[in-house]
């Protein structure tokens, strides 16, 4: 019956996946810092700060489908979760956008290294498939959604349970800090790579946080209360299943 039922939601969320790749417009600037936004230099270094992540969680992914094969359904309902929420955007700052992130739940689930490979596939899709972001910016987009918004996710997810073990709020923080941990970031990036003639890359940190606090913040809101709701629906029929990811991530294991 719990497989029934985990894989009706993973039929939902597919279906909306490819109501996003049929009806999705495609413009280049949609998603994250677009294509060739970036200079080059700086697309290089976030190319180089990512890789390595990348290459750890693959080496966690592999051993953590070999040794537990059944998990493997929950690995791509992250991404699909991921996928769906980082494709609804609003326009923001030049060459970005504001949207929901989607990594707060991978990152309870699978540890932050996991979710540094699913966050970086489904950034690679939507280049390719959606024309969000780019080829060349993907280092960057990826550093800022697939490893820093999931660490710092699990990091609140492990504050907030180790303070209150109350696992609701927890969740509900690590989602919502994800999100916002993410454009955090991507502002450091944007405000690095283009400082402000007067007052430099403070200056320019500050303009870009600030139109991009408008629209995420309340998202970061909405989408921490998603996912304490998908959080409730796997506990009530897939509690088997996260159980065991528990013990994959026992003892604060990224």
């Amino acid at each position: 019956m719990r497989k029934c039922r985990l894989g009706s939601f993973a039929a939902i969320v597919a279906g909306f996946t490819v109501y996003f790749l049929l009806n999705e417009p495609g413009t280049a600037n949609a998603m994250h810092i677009m294509e060739g936004f970036l200079p080059a230099g700086w697309a290089l270094f976030w190319w180089l700060a990512f890789i390595p992540f990348f290459a750890l969680g693959l080496v966690k992914l592999t051993r953590m489908t070999k040794e537990n094969p059944e998990l493997k359904l929950l690995l791509g309902l992250a991404g699909a979760f991921t996928f769906v929420l980082s494709a609804l955007k609003l326009p923001s700052v030049t060459g970005s956008s504001s949207h929901p992130t989607g990594t707060g739940l991978g990152a309870v689930m699978l540890g932050p290294l996991s979710m540094s490979v699913l966050g970086s596939v489904v950034l690679l899709f939507q280049a390719l498939l959606l024309a969000h972001g780019g080829l060349t910016t993907l280092g960057a987009n990826a550093f800022s959604m697939a490893v820093a918004g999931p660490f710092a996710g699990y990091a609140a997810y492990k504050l907030v349970m180790k303070l209150t073990s109350r696992e609701r709020v927890a969740v509900f923080t690590a989602a919502a800090m994800a999100d916002l941990v993410t454009y955090v970031v991507t502002s450091v990036q944007l405000a690095i790579a283009f400082p402000a003639a007067d007052g430099g890359v403070w200056t320019s940190f500050a303009k870009f946080g600030s139109i991009f606090a408008v629209t995420q913040i309340p998202l970061a809101i909405s989408e921490g209360l998603l996912t304490v709701l998908l959080w409730n629906w796997l506990k009530s029929y897939s509690p088997g299943e996260l159980s065991l990811l528990k013990r994959q991530t026992k003892g604060g294991s990224f």
